[in-house]
């Protein structure tokens, strides 16, 4: 039993600022952030991005620099996702295979630059294909599983051998992750982590991000053949039960702040590391709207990160990571 008012008083450690420090339940911190980054062509190119305001696609040397703000920032690691110019898009996203794309470019100067920092790296076929799926399509434009996991393998076999640290699988196909995994371990790459974006959902806050990548344009149909369905949660967990049984380190949900349920039941169900994906619409939100003046940056940032470590998070995406590291040092 606990004393009652006015013996208990909840509002006395809420007093002053350094107790609220010192009775924090939670604690956000630099390290806790991993920074989504654009690759584009080119040297010494940055494009800004208009849907996604604060964000832009660099040319390698850009990335590079971008990789050494992170290292002094003590952001531990970036996450790459290239700008495929439409001549290199097939139908069946072959420039994911080749070994010297734009993702093996930056992979190659991160680890030779700043070799402290981690390089996480995505696996997925949407940069790549004419049609903008995560896929190879048949048809009657579905993506077909079983082709398309072994495309996933070989993809993920060249982005570790041009010397990725973290894996991550985007594309929600079914069996992937034991399948990456068993090549992986083939080939001796015993220590490159997979995080399986495990529950991904069919979501309408990705739109931003299709542009970044050049694939809004693109896209044909929807995405709701393999993505999840956002009515279901019991599904996510199976899921995730799916990937760790194949050989997942780690499991991001995705997008953040409209599955922070799914989040804390994926926590509580199998107690492992979780991340979630702030993904390019949350973002944007936050960007028009202190925009418009209706919301104050900082606050709201650090406010929203906050919520995902609470939830169970291990750690988050978001392409706010520079900026909270920056507040967070201050």
């Amino acid at each position: 039993m606990t004393a009652s008012y006015p013996a208990l008083r909840l509002r006395r450690t809420r007093a002053s600022a350094w107790s609220r420090r010192l009775h924090a339940e939670t604690v956000l911190t630099p390290v806790d952030l991993i920074w989504p980054l654009f690759v584009a062509e080119g040297e010494g190119v940055e494009q800004p991005i208009a849907s996604l305001p604060g964000v832009s696609r660099w040319s390698v040397d850009g990335i590079v620099a971008r990789g050494r703000e992170a290292r002094d920032l003590g952001i531990p690691c970036i996450a790459l996702f290239p700008y495929t110019q439409v001549e290199r898009r097939t139908e069946d996203g072959r420039e994911a295979l080749n070994p010297d794309n734009l993702m093996c470019q930056a992979i190659r100067a991160l680890k030779d630059a700043v070799p402290e920092v981690g390089v996480l790296t995505d696996v997925a076929l949407d940069p790549y294909t004419s049609h903008g799926h995560d896929g190879v399509v048949d048809a009657a434009g579905y993506v077909v599983n079983d082709t398309t996991a072994e495309m996933l393998v070989a993809q993920a076999l060249n982005q570790a051998n041009a010397g990725a640290d973290i894996i991550a699988p985007s594309d929600m196909m079914d069996g992937r992750i034991g399948m990456i995994r068993s090549a992986l371990e083939a080939e001796s790459h015993h220590n490159v982590q997979i995080m399986s974006y495990a529950a991904k959902y069919a979501s309408a806050f990705y739109g931003p991000f299709r542009d970044a990548v050049g694939s809004r344009g693109l896209l044909k149909g929807d995405k709701k053949t393999y993505q999840m369905d956002n009515a279901n949660a019991e599904e996510a967990l199976r899921e995730v039960a799916m990937d760790l049984a194949e050989g997942a380190d780690t499991v991001m949900v995705k997008p953040g702040l409209p599955y922070l349920d799914i989040i804390v039941r994926v926590r509580q169900a199998f107690e492992v590391p979780v991340f979630a994906y702030q993904v390019s619409g949350e973002y944007a939100m936050i960007e028009h709207a202190v925009a418009a003046g209706a919301a104050e940056r900082d606050v709201m940032v650090l406010e929203t990160l906050m919520s995902f470590k609470r939830a169970g998070c291990s750690g988050v995406l978001t392409y706010h990571a520079a900026h909270a590291a920056k507040l967070l040092n201050g």
